[in-house]
């Protein structure tokens, strides 16, 4: 019940915030990879995006980096997603009335969307690393749009400085990591590039879309 933001900032939410931005029509979470190649099936245009433990799923289009696909044109493309943490979040948060995907690139816009809607229950569900760890980034969005709702200013650099010191942050900057490239820490942390929210609307299957303000 009320309405849940499914926060995941590094990286499927920042990624899908971007692919949105770049003219997508729609995105389409799943939780299994075989529901997203069995798509691919039904409809040979649509674009496979996603992950699995932090490493592109072979066979899709693209991975799960803000960075990869900041430039791209997704001008009237369909997106399937599917991804370790955020996607399983939304597939598994159907008693919510409503869903916000969650990132630090839409904050305000997601802070604005909760202040006219009014929920009498919201839930802010920071999913971590593979939904089962927790992980600073989350936790300080949910902080963010907790301290925001409550008419205060957050210190979002001291949340930046806490996120890059935090092993989720500094495998960005690790070379023996590559799946991690530093490009998706600086758009991760690109504080309200976009003017617009995300949200997901019922369906089989969930399909997500821009709230513009």
């Amino acid at each position: 019940m009320g309405l849940a933001v499914v926060i995941d900032v590094f990286r499927a939410f920042t990624t899908a915030a971007y692919v949105m931005a770049n003219g997508a029509l729609r995105i389409h979470p799943v939780g299994t990879l075989e529901e997203a190649f069995a798509l691919r099936e039904k409809h040979h245009d649509w674009v496979l995006m996603g992950e699995r433990g932090g490493k592109p799923v072979p066979g899709f289009d693209y991975g799960n980096s803000p960075h990869e696909v900041r430039d791209v044109d997704f001008s009237g493309r369909v997106v399937v997603q599917s991804t370790s943490a955020g996607t399983q979040g939304i597939v598994n948060a159907s008693g919510a009335d409503e869903i916000l995907p969650g990132s630090f690139v839409m904050a305000d816009a997601i802070v604005e969307y909760i202040r006219n809607r009014n929920p009498r229950v919201l839930s802010l569900v920071a999913m971590g690393w593979n939904g089962r760890e927790r992980s600073p980034e989350d936790e300080l969005l949910a902080e963010y749009i907790e301290t925001r709702l409550g008419g205060r200013e957050p210190d979002f650099q001291a949340m930046v400085d806490q996120i890059r010191a935090h092993p989720q942050g500094a495998k960005f900057f690790d070379p023996s990591k590559p799946e991690f490239v530093e490009g998706d820490f600086y758009c991760a942390m690109d504080l309200n590039r976009f003017s617009f929210c995300l949200k997901v609307v019922p369906g089989s299957p969930l399909t997500i879309v821009r709230c513009d303000r």
